[in-house]
């Protein structure tokens, strides 16, 4: 469970209900152990250096379902760049994104969670204009 002074809460509800997917500083692990918590039934957790992350971002999109990138640094890598800034369009009658160089059915129901360790990380503005850090 996660605390429930007034701050939390506030993140709580970025985390869930932000137009865009979330960044969490969280050198304690605790938004990690959170995520892990509130998603445990159906969540895919990677780190960029998981060979064949995209994978699982690709099954989690498909499907619908949450994935967690943990730990990340400072730069993103840049194959994840349509997912932050959803890129999705619609072809056919269907919703789809661009992964990498397939177009993959898109799930409303996906939801992308991104924690890092670090405790004073110093993104560029164009990592930052693209999700919410919390």
């Amino acid at each position: 469970s996660r605390p429930s002074d007034e701050l939390s809460v506030e993140n709580a509800i970025l985390v869930t209900r932000g137009r865009r997917w979330p960044l969490m500083i969280d050198p304690q692990g605790q938004g990690n152990r959170w995520i892990k918590h509130m998603r445990k039934d159906a969540l895919g957790v990677i780190k960029l250096s998981t060979p064949n992350f995209l994978r699982t971002l690709e099954t989690g999109i498909r499907e619908g379902s949450a994935v967690l990138l943990e730990n990340v640094e400072e730069v993103l890598d840049p194959s994840i760049e349509p997912v932050l800034t959803k890129q999705v369009f619609k072809k056919g009658g269907q919703w789809l994104l661009r992964l990498g160089t397939e177009d993959i059915p898109y799930n409303s129901d996906f939801r992308f969670f991104i924690t890092t360790k670090m405790a004073n990380p110093h993104y560029l503005p164009e990592v930052c204009i693209k999700v919410t850090v919390i």
